[in-house]
């Protein structure tokens, strides 16, 4: 029986408002029934902190950010906040159609049964967080673990957020190459204790590899992951001119700083 085909985008390094805003308009589309089910993998055009869509904005140091260089992004998915810079992003939008389950339990360990094999295919063997870490007040993503994560022991490797659009899912994660502890830990107002204790509860693959592997590679292993964990073909292909046209739309509602200077 010939494997269902799913849509592969691959992109460069994108502004983050607008790789918010395409996540959302390629959920949207799916929602709508008008493309495939979808493996989108990018990069950032320069690092991002994304906020969860319901995260206070006064758990992140916009003044840090901006010293840095930064961007600041909300993101159209839940949790708490990321800094995006060394790594592969990919975002997966499937309806329950595509063989997703609607509960959102079921649903992550349905995708991120595909993580885990793209991360053994680099040499990690990430394995679902078996239970949830101990709340903190910290605004910052690694500093908890939900069963929504993968890794490595009691290290979280990557964090994955989602939404739904009846029933349709979006979700979307990191492979994490390298992290800049100093500079989370500021843009997060962690202080010391706080970047310690991010600096031993996290994992990366360099540090686990002894070296980063290429984008290149951990994009194969992506691909892979899907596909043999998910039972699909992915096939190469771009976003719709009605979604690009929906992506521009959106992409000032979630950049942060652009609500700022509206302010």
């Amino acid at each position: 029986m010939p494997r269902p085909i799913w849509r592969l985008i691959i992109d460069g390094p994108v502004p983050g408002a607008m790789n918010m805003a395409i996540d959302r308009a390629v959920l949207e589309s799916r929602r709508a029934g008008r493309c495939r089910a979808t493996v989108r993998l990018y990069r950032w055009e320069r690092p991002t902190v994304t906020l969860g869509h319901f995260q206070k904005a006064e758990q992140v140091d916009f003044g840090a950010c901006a010293a840095r260089g930064f961007d600041v992004v909300r993101r159209p998915t839940g949790g708490r906040g990321v800094l995006h810079d060394d790594e592969l992003t990919y975002a997966v939008v499937a309806h329950v159609d595509d063989g997703v389950p609607r509960s959102v339990a079921a649903s992550y360990r349905h995708l991120c049964a595909a993580l885990a094999h793209a991360y053994r295919e680099l040499g990690v063997e990430a394995e679902l967080t078996p239970r949830a870490r101990g709340a903190t007040d910290s605004g910052a993503c690694y500093m908890h673990a939900t069963q929504a994560d993968l890794s490595l022991g009691a290290a979280k490797l990557s964090g994955s957020a989602q939404v739904w659009a009846a029933d349709a899912v979006l979700q979307h994660g990191s492979f994490v190459r390298s992290r800049d502890v100093e500079a989370e830990a500021e843009v997060f107002r962690l202080g010391e204790q706080g970047r310690s204790a991010l600096l031993a509860s996290t994992a990366t693959l360099s540090a686990v590899r002894g070296g980063a592997p290429s984008i290149e590679s951990i994009t194969e292993a992506a691909i892979s992951g899907f596909e043999d964990v998910l039972g699909v073909r992915l096939e190469l292909d771009r976003l719709s001119p009605e979604e690009v046209e929906s992506a521009e739309s959106f992409a000032e509602e979630h950049s942060m700083l652009a609500a700022l200077r509206n302010q």
